[in-house]
């Protein structure tokens, strides 16, 4: 596992470019860490480095925001079972052949494909963020 310590938010967008490189259609990418710790700015990020020209919002009241047909963005957090999460279409999108990038993916844990990478970043605030992937 790599470890990344970022210092600002600037830096945090430049590693999440850099990672979007690894990344392949169809993945699945768990964005773990508490509120307000920039999951939605490793969103931007990833979004940047895929080449995808639009702004990058997080998903918090829409549950999905979907780029291109090339980047799903869920936000699980207002999710209150996996059957919501199955109504919403939610499993439709790990096979659409995109990239998903889930937050509160333990709010669905049990409809997760096997094969996940995962990112968790730590820190909140003015903190300096641990990013390990």
């Amino acid at each position: 596992m790599a470890v990344f310590c970022s210092h600002s938010p600037e830096e945090t967008l430049l590693w999440a470019e850099e990672y979007a490189k690894s990344l392949r259609g169809g993945d699945v990418v768990l964005l773990d860490g508490p509120m307000g710790a920039g999951k939605t700015v490793l969103a931007k990020g990833i979004a940047r480095g895929l080449g995808i020209g639009a702004e990058v919002t997080s998903p918090t009241y829409a549950y999905l925001n979907s780029y291109e047909g090339r980047l799903f963005h869920f936000d699980c957090y207002r999710v209150t079972s996996e059957r919501q999460a199955v109504e919403l279409g939610f499993l439709d999108y790990f096979d659409a052949g995109g990239i998903c990038l889930v937050e509160w993916s333990e709010n669905i844990k049990g409809l997760l494909p096997e094969n996940v990478k995962r990112v968790a970043i730590s820190g909140s605030g003015d903190e300096i963020r641990e990013i390990r992937s």
